[in-house]
């Protein structure tokens, strides 16, 4: 049973990381073809994901979905979980890139494989393994191969740009987190679902996302659904699912399969080439999936 539970988590992940790939993808080309901004883009995707998300869980749990309101205890972890981590990830993420780039800001969202390694041993009050720390710098190692193209001299970055991008990093570790207690008691579904709409509806108020881009065109909303179910809606709750089945670690070492499988959609779907220094990079973050396969948490 374990090990089914465990090889259950790995694909989770590895699901969760592609999905986020296809959507960063699926947002590029938006950006490319639409007058489209990125805070208008991430409200809608979390305003929808999250309503998308609770439909499925009242088909489920039926009215069970609301009684989390009822208990005082886990309405604060929800709160804390949709502002503090979901929120606070993807519109510091945003602010990253605002403030440095693009490349930049994944290399330093990417620190939160390091950050949450550090935060469980403490937690655990155990040592790193070898195995678990040469995880680690593959995970962070091929983020940056794929996103600079090993190229420093790309990583223009402000003092905005570095807190911004470290505060990604941190909702990504806070987000993980925040989310166990909760989803034990309530289910994947609903918690992720209440999540997005809490975040969603407070960038709402936030970036005045009611004002719609006036160019959007049928193939423009067909994208964006693609982004709200596959990637927002299947990407963040199967990957939050994964950490019930193999640990806020392992699942954070496999999420970073996000840069990889944007790099492979963006040469097949978007023609972008990619060089030997990201092939490299490429073969780093599978390499972390082994790794991540064999260590004991």
């Amino acid at each position: 049973m374990k090990k089914t539970n465990n090889i259950r988590g790995y694909m989770l992940a590895i699901l969760g990381g592609v999905s986020w790939g296809i959507s960063g993808v699926c947002g590029q080309y938006l950006f490319m073809k639409y007058e489209i901004s990125a805070d208008w883009l991430t409200t809608v995707r979390m305003l929808l994901s999250g309503i998308f998300l609770l439909m499925l869980a009242l088909q489920k749990e039926h009215m069970r979905v609301f009684k989390i309101w009822k208990e005082r205890k886990d309405v604060i972890w929800l709160i804390a979980f949709g502002l503090a981590g979901l929120l606070l990830c993807q519109y510091t993420f945003l602010a990253a890139i605002k403030y440095s780039n693009s490349a930049t800001a994944t290399v330093l969202q990417s620190l939160n494989v390091v950050l949450m390694a550090i935060v469980m041993a403490v937690w655990n009050r155990k040592r790193m393994s070898r195995i678990q720390i040469a995880a680690i710098i593959l995970a962070v190692s091929g983020t940056y191969l794929i996103a600079t193209k090993g190229n420093p001299v790309s990583m223009d970055i402000s003092a905005k740009g570095l807190i911004f991008g470290i505060l990604a990093a941190i909702g990504v570790v806070i987000y993980t987190l925040l989310s166990r207690p909760i989803i034990a008691s309530w289910g994947n579904l609903t918690i992720t679902g209440w999540g997005m709409l809490i975040g969603g509806s407070v960038l709402f108020f936030l970036t005045r996302a009611w004002i719609f881009p006036t160019n959007l065109e049928l193939p423009a909303w067909i994208i964006i659904a693609v982004i709200v179910i596959i990637g927002t809606a299947v990407g963040f709750s199967v990957f939050l699912e994964s950490v019930k089945y193999i640990g806020p670690v392992k699942s954070t070492l496999l999420g970073c399969l996000e840069p990889a499988s944007a790099t492979i959609l963006s040469a097949l779907v978007l023609g972008t080439r990619f060089t030997v220094v990201e092939l490299i990079g490429f073969v780093f973050v599978v390499g972390t999936v082994f790794l991540s396969v064999s260590t004991k948490e």
